[in-house]
């Protein structure tokens, strides 16, 4: 099969979801109204958690990393999804087309860590409260965004490095979203089986287990929760705790289809709904369930922008 040159000189055309929809005009408006809203949101609510003292605790310093991740994960993927349609260019160069893969892969990976590490953190403040100072102390808190962020972009970068050291065959379309190691792999004129098994691992080995200590927490929360004696303290802990499960599915379902379950069990088609759901539309929705309408979170806005538009009087 005749190959093209892949060096840093050759590119790809990505044939995306708005290629393939019947409203693209329609659906680049809503990805254009997504990203902004996750830009607006995610960027109020790392600004409120840096300024408020009140939010320097080990909960908010979680919640501030996710939204820091959301917020450059969807910004690798939306303004060129948008600009690309508005341009009528889908071109995208070999070397940003490796960047891309792996920022979207160290994000996510990182994303996937924090998130276990965001369930423990409830977990302590629900089942063990008394110790929770110690346990969740600000050394510790560091290291799990150490641990989020430094495992991740290892990771990314020797799966980035292997997928593009492939030859790809003359058809430079890659039928997704973005750069990624699936649909790209489709390209490979080389007998991609073996590491295509490697990738079935990483996925395993990424979501899997955060996926397990998530459940292990809230199987534990709600037990605890359960058994509380007041009404108001069990109200609030399930309502915080849904919260964040309804993050958790919105971010493993896709991710788990995609990495987990074997390519044949899904489209072109089907893999560029489920990147879209996990790179632009949880980015967006994030904030606002896990902590715009958090009652701690909401009275922080309010001094923070209160301090920011409330005007100076001149002495005399």
């Amino acid at each position: 099969m005749e190959t093209w040159n892949s060096t840093l000189g050759s590119g790809f055309i990505l044939v995306g979801i708005l290629d393939g929809s019947g409203s693209p005009e329609l659906l680049c408006a809503t990805i254009a109204a997504l990203y902004m809203l996750a830009l607006i949101s995610n960027g109020l609510l790392i600004l409120v958690i840096t300024m408020d003292v009140y939010l320097h605790v080990p909960m908010y310093l979680l919640l501030g990393q996710l939204s820091l991740m959301d917020l450059l994960l969807t910004s690798v993927i939306s303004p060129k999804a948008v600009m690309d349609f508005l341009l009528r260019d889908n071109t995208i160069t070999f070397g940003g087309c490796a960047l891309q893969m792996f920022l979207e892969l160290a994000l996510g990976s990182a994303e996937d860590l924090l998130l276990a590490f965001m369930a423990y953190d409830r977990y302590v403040a629900i089942c063990h409260p008394l110790n929770y100072t110690i346990f969740m102390r600000p050394s510790i808190c560091w290291l799990m965004v150490a641990i989020s962020w430094i495992p991740a972009s290892l990771s990314a970068l020797g799966y980035t490095i292997y997928t593009m050291q492939y030859p790809f065959c003359k058809s430079r379309k890659i039928r997704h979203l973005f750069c990624e190691i699936p649909p790209l792999l489709k390209l490979a004129c080389a007998d991609t089986s073996r590491y295509e098994l490697m990738v079935y691992l990483m996925g395993v080995t990424l979501l899997i287990p955060p996926l397990a200590a998530i459940l292990a927490s809230y199987s534990l929360i709600l037990f605890t929760v359960l058994n509380m004696p007041s009404n108001e303290g069990r109200k609030k802990a399930l309502v915080t705790c849904s919260s964040h499960l309804t993050v958790v599915g919105m971010y493993y379902g896709p991710l788990t289809v995609m990495y987990i379950l074997p390519s044949s069990y899904h489209s072109s088609k089907q893999e560029n709904i489920l990147s879209f759901l996990y790179t632009i539309v949880t980015p967006a929705l994030n904030p606002l369930i896990y902590s715009l309408r958090n009652k701690e979170v909401s009275g922080a806005l309010k001094r923070v922008l209160g301090k920011r538009l409330l005007p100076t009087h001149p002495t005399f």
